[in-house]
Parts: structure tokens; sequence; C-alpha cells
């Protein structure tokens, strides 16, 4: 049955449990979460991949920005905007998994994460995958359901539901009809990360990229590129790229093991192979490349060989302990902090692949900074404890793009800088369309409307204008909150002046201090008296963000501007307005009450003081009238 997979997660992920809990560094960043998100077999034969159909012509491809940085929060996240009209999500990329999912307003436990949680019923295009003999069912039997654990036992489940994709601006692929998961409940490191959920990329019918090559909407084919260090973001491209003159493949044989795999046969260090048996490479899974996991995790005899071969290189530097005493990680002082100068220390590193051809890797895509020593850098290479699987993190691909060309069962590599991709490789800037409202098939190609830049705005099904109640947004600053703390105003005011908006509408809404500086969070709220902002301002402001329009760099040094989002006015406007306004009806009342109970009690008084004679007062006499006959 399709729906219904098996879960089994390299034992990586269980021994080398330091990649849960471990503090690392990125670019002197903060203690954080590296992750492994497991790698799911599923019951599908991987013979019928080779298989699959080649699709002729050029299709178009979804090219999407990468959000976040590998090892500061321990995953790259991506843009998915989900129904009529769009709600957008933050999802975790992940090579390894093969469900896209997000939580549900109908989630009974659900963490805090960075965007609303989607809303079915707000969604004229949204339909749920009925239960059928493919699928594991509801309790009703009437919604297929899907579930994912993880090997740190978080876990994802709900049901199964369908609608419409859209993949954001850069995209020349229309938005596309889609089966994703609507979680219910989540728990562990899936209920606490700031990330909305995980795009699944892996093989399996599931898989969002298995789904569009299916429709035969894009060709067989997918790249993603991380940047480097100290370095964040990077791209994503759905569908095909025509490959650079210069790049690396290696054979993937979808037959050999569910997971994208490459032919790993040599390693060398410093131009030296490492004296190894190339079987070593070829343990139960293979040599796995799984952009969910952050470090790479080798066989026994495969990580002494690097690790004394490494060691042996660097003679000039002074040995010191790990970020984290848990921990006994490899690390090394004195190289300094320049990231551009560490080739010259520290030795090259090659893979070589079954073709003959070899990908060269440079120290940043074998080291991770010291998050407590300056200068100093520690191995991103681990024993992948008893298993002999080899398990190839991000941090192997650093400014790399890799192209998973699943239609000729290859995976290319190519070093280049991630965050000029477009650029580099020659490539134009399409626009495309936010899924019509009004259209429910997955061509949607009339009359497109172009999207607000990236991040777009939350759409929200309003009559008229939309109404922005503050715009929010995050910024890391390369400096200590004590040193920050008596420039606030300035900052203020730089703000200001690269929004241009006044100075009572910034707000300084949160900080902590990170390792790596001060993450300070801020509010733009409508100008006063003004309640709201139109969308058209919202939007404005966040264009300005995206193009970094803040300048701060020549009085605050690096600096990061990340997760602008919108948010509705707020309730509590309603409320207030209806608390003042009871407040003001009852006070209203009981003056009327209060003033009527008064000149009630001056009329009684009057009234008795009038009626009321003495027994032996002095009456006056009154004319007697003659009787009525």
């Amino acid at each position: 049955m399709f729906w219904v997979y098996i879960f089994t997660v390299l034992s990586a992920a269980v021994s080398a449990h330091r990649d849960f809990t471990a503090p690392v560094v990125y670019g002197g960043g903060s203690n954080s979460t590296a992750m492994i998100l497991p790698l799911f077999f599923n019951d599908r034969d991987p013979r019928h991949v080779g298989s699959r159909r080649h699709l002729g012509g050029t299709n178009p491809n979804a090219r999407m920005p990468l959000h976040d940085d590998l090892l500061l929060h321990g995953y790259y996240t991506t843009r998915l905007w989900i129904g009529t009209p769009p709600q957008r999500f933050a999802l975790i990329v992940d090579t390894g998994s093969t469900v896209t999912y997000v939580p549900c307003s109908t989630c009974v436990q659900c963490g805090n994460h960075q965007d609303p949680k989607f809303q079915p019923d707000q969604s004229s295009t949204y339909q749920p995958v009925k239960c059928n003999t493919d699928c594991t069912c509801d309790s009703d039997r009437e919604q297929c359901t899907y579930e994912r654990q993880y090997a740190e036992m978080s876990s994802s489940s709900g049901v199964l539901g369908e609608d419409i994709v859209a993949f954001g601006t850069l995209s020349e692929l229309n938005p596309q009809r889609a089966v994703f998961g609507c979680e219910n409940v989540e728990t562990g490191d899936l209920y606490s990360q700031h990330a909305d959920g995980i795009m699944g990329l892996g093989r399996g019918d599931l898989s969002i990229v298995d789904q569009l090559v299916g429709k035969g909407v894009i060709n067989d084919s997918f790249s993603l590129c991380y940047g480097g260090m100290d370095v964040g973001g990077g791209a994503m491209v759905l569908g095909g790229i025509s490959p650079p003159a210069d790049i690396v493949f290696a054979h993937s044989n979808p037959a050999r093991s569910p997971y994208y795999n490459i032919d790993l046969r040599e390693i060398y260090v410093a131009g030296k192979v490492l004296p190894l048996n190339p079987r070593v490479f070829d343990g139960k899974h293979g040599t796995v490349l799984d952009s969910g996991t952050t470090y790479a995790y080798l066989p026994k005899a495969a990580f002494v060989a690097f690790k004394e071969a490494i060691m042996k290189e660097l003679h000039s530097l002074q040995r010191v302990a790990g970020p984290d005493s848990n921990y006994k990680d490899i690390c090394f002082s004195g190289a300094g902090s320049d990231v551009s100068k560490l080739s010259s220390i520290f030795p090259s590193v090659e893979m070589a692949f079954g073709n003959g051809q070899k990908l060269l890797l440079s120290p940043e895509n074998y080291l991770f900074r010291h998050s407590k020593v300056s200068g100093a850098y520690c191995l991103g290479f681990f024993q992948n404890g008893r298993d002999p699987t080899t398990l190839l993190g991000g941090i192997i691909v650093r400014n790399t793009l890799v192209t998973y060309d699943r239609e000729h069962e290859n995976i290319g590599f190519w070093k280049t800088n991630c965050s000029e991709l477009w650029e580099r490789l020659q490539l134009p800037t399409p626009l495309s369309p936010f899924p019509d409202e009004n259209k429910n098939d997955s061509s949607i190609s009339d009359a497109p409307m172009p999207l607000p830049s990236e991040p777009p705005l939350p759409q929200t099904p309003v009559s008229g204008d939309l109404k922005v109640g503050e715009v929010a947004f995050s910024v890391l600053l390369n400096m200590t909150y004590s040193d920050l703390k008596p420039q606030i105003s300035e900052l203020i005011q730089l703000i200001v002046n690269g929004l241009k908006v006044n100075v009572s509408q910034v707000k300084l809404i949160g900080f902590s201090s990170e390792e790596s500086g001060t993450l300070t969070e801020w509010a733009i709220f409508p100008a006063k008296p003004d309640k709201y902002m139109s969308n058209a301002t919202a939007m404005d402001i966040i264009s300005k963000l995206e193009k970094d329009q803040l300048n701060l760099a020549s009085s605050f040094g690096s600096y990061k501007i990340f997760g602008w989002k919108t948010r509705p006015p707020s309730k509590w406007i309603w409320l207030h307005k209806s608390y003042v306004a009871a407040v003001l009806a009852v006070l209203v009342v009981f003056v009327l009450a209060l003033s009527a109970s008064v000149a009630w009690i001056v009329w009684r008084r009057n009234h008795s003081l009038t009626a009321y004679k003495p027994v032996d007062s002095a009456v006056a006499e009154q004319e007697l009238q003659p009787l009525q006959t």
C-alpha cells in the first residue's frame, strides 16, 4: 500500500545522539540543536524508480530561496504557500523525508511556530484525501492519515489533504495541486522548533518532487545550494537546470537503497588517499546524502583514518577542548576568524567517486566554529556509532550546488557562492502567480497575479484592503547587549530612516543574548492615530527589509535581518473599544438611576410635608358645597 510507510531510521540517528543535543557554532553562533531528520523507507520497489518515464522537452522549474542556516538552527527552510487564498509556511527542506506537512488548525498538540496554523476551512480549494484501501484511515474511516517518528522520539501525525501549493516569486512553475499532511499532533523537537514543518524531497509517492514529476510539470530533478560559513540562506530549484560545465557527478543508484546515495570510493587528505578499502563506504545503505542532517558520519575505520590524517597536517595549531564537555569534539585554536584564510591553514579534502571524478572540500565543508574560543574550529565529521552507513549531512555541501538528477541517476556537485547562485547560473528572474481563487484545477495559467516580494504578506479573505496591525522582524547583531544598549536610540533612528516611518511606530519588543551576538525583535506599528496600516504600506516596509535598506553596517558591523512577517490588528483594540463603551454605558445608566432615585426621594419628602398635619393643628374652614339633587 503506497500510503503506508515502514519507518526505518539509520542507527546513526540513534547512536550519534550528539547530533540532537550538542551545542554547535555557525559564525560564532549560539548553542543550538543540530538535527538529523530520519531517512524513511517506503515499500515501493526501488527498481521502479529507474524505469520512470523520461520527460521530453523543457519544463519550467520552481526557484526558491532558502532561509536560516545549518549550524545555527540545525536546518534550512524554504517558503511554501498552501490554499486559496494562500497561507504561508516555513518548511525544513529534507531529502530524507517523503512527506510535506504543516500544523493544522485542528491540531490538539502543536508548538508555537513561525507562522499561523493552516486553516482548511479558509481555503476554497482544500479537499481531504478520503479514506481508501491504499491508506491508513482515521477512526471514523473518513480521511487518510500519516505518521512520522523521529530518532530522538519526536513525531508528527495527522490527516492527508490536497490543496494548491505555490512556490514563490522566483518560480516559473505555476501553483499546483498536491497532497500534504495536516498535523494534529507533534512531539519532541518538532513541537519546539521554530520552523512550521517539513518539506519532504525524498523518493516516495507523497514526496513533493514525485508528485510534480508525476504531473509532468517538472523534470525529474531538483537542486539545493546551502550558504557557506558565516553566510546563512541559499537556494533550491524544483525541476531541471542546465548543469555548469565543471560540475562533478557521482552515480546514485535507486535500486541500491531508497535514499539518495552516491558511490564514494576514496577520501584524500592533503593529496594523500586514506588507507581504506573502498567497500568501507558501501556498508548497509552505502553513502547517503541527507539535507536534514547537520554533520557527516563515517564508519569507524574511515573516521579514525580521517581524524588522524587531519591532525597530522595541523602542526601550528593547538588542540583545545570542545564547546560542550559532554562530547569529545576535536577542536583546534589559533586559526583566526577569517574564513577566506582557512584553506592556507587546514588541509584540502577530496572525495573520489566510482567514475573517477573528485569533489574538493574546503575547510568550511568539514569544520564548524568553536562557540567559546575565538579563532578555534572543530571537526564536523563524527563516527557513525556501529552503523556501517556513511551519512553526509549539509556541512559537506556548504557553498555547493547539489543537483539531484533523478532522471539520469546522478548527483552533481558544483562549488559556488550560493548567495549569488542565480547570477552565476545566469538565470532570469520570472514572476509566479498565486493560485487564482476562482480556479480549482492544477493548471492555473490564466491572468497571472504577481506575488509581493519574498517573503510575502499573509493573505486573508477580506473585502477591500487587507488591514495589517504590525510588521514584525528580527535583527541579529554581532555585538553584546551591553555594547548595544547605549546605541539603541541610534539603532531605532536608522530603522526609522531606512523604513521611512515615524519614531513612534518603531518598538523594540524583545532581545536575547546569543553566542554570536544579540538577537533583537522589532515591530513596526501603524502611524498614530491609525489602528492599522494598509496592505500596500506593509508590503513597502517588507520590501525595504528584504532589500536591507536599514544600512546598519557602518555603525553596528555585521548583522542579519530575517523572520519578517505581518500580524493582523490586535483584537485588544476591539475589546478595548467595547470595554470602554460598556463602562460608559454602565456609568450613564448608574448616573441616570442615581438621579432618578434622588428625584424620587426629594419628591416623596416634599409630598409628605404637604399632606401631614398634626391632630391639634388649626385648619381653615372650607365652604360647604350644596348637595347635588
